[in-house]
């Protein structure tokens, strides 16, 4: 089924629609779809390059409106079912421990999901569970998925074809190491 989506999603990059059909990918892919937009947004840029941070605009913007969307599924899918379920166990006052330690830290988590292989929907649905404020997950969706996509498009941009393999290999690895490096940096900022 994975496979069958994956050639699905590729087979678009060259429809006449394509920035359409990205949106539509960015937008589900931050809630519910397994497929990452890149998969679509690299073919689009290597074949019209002078098109590449439109493309990344586009995507950054439906992902973002898709996080909202993920936001809302979590923030109504808990109330319905996970609430009750808790509450039937006896976990009900572990949820607002839970909610409180991942606000605390909820920008970062953001973060994290939206530049790293991570799947951001994860982070989208939990933003909403537990009630994060809503103007940091935007501004940080925006930061990290724009961070994301506008670096994919302008290594896309600068160096072509010949980069596509390495990104499509490597990039979400390097996203991971960049993000290891920042929060090490700030931890030996504030502790050493």
């Amino acid at each position: 089924m994975i496979r069958k989506l994956y050639d699905w999603t590729i087979s678009m990059a060259a429809h006449p629609r394509a920035l359409w059909v990205l949106a539509f990918v960015s937008f589900i892919e931050s809630s519910v779809f397994p497929i990452p937009p890149d998969i679509l947004m690299i073919p689009m840029i290597v074949a019209r390059p002078s098109r590449a941070f439109l493309i990344a605009f586009v995507c950054m913007a439906a992902s973002v409106v898709g996080g909202v969307a993920g936001y809302l599924i979590g923030m109504f899918v808990f109330e319905a079912i996970g609430q009750p379920v808790l509450e039937f166990y006896g976990k009900a006052d572990s949820v607002a421990e839970f909610n409180a330690r991942f606000n605390e830290w909820g920008a970062w988590a953001v973060l994290v999901a939206g530049i790293t292989p991570f799947p951001y929907k994860v982070i989208t649905i939990m933003s909403g569970w537990t009630g994060l404020n809503i103007g940091v997950f935007i501004v940080s969706s925006i930061i990290a998925r724009g961070f994301r996509f506008f670096v994919l498009a302008a290594l896309l941009w600068k160096f072509g074809a010949p980069i596509r393999t390495f990104i499509e290999k490597y990039l979400g690895l390097l996203f991971t190491l960049f993000v290891v490096l920042l929060f090490g940096g700030f931890y030996a900022l504030r502790y050493l």
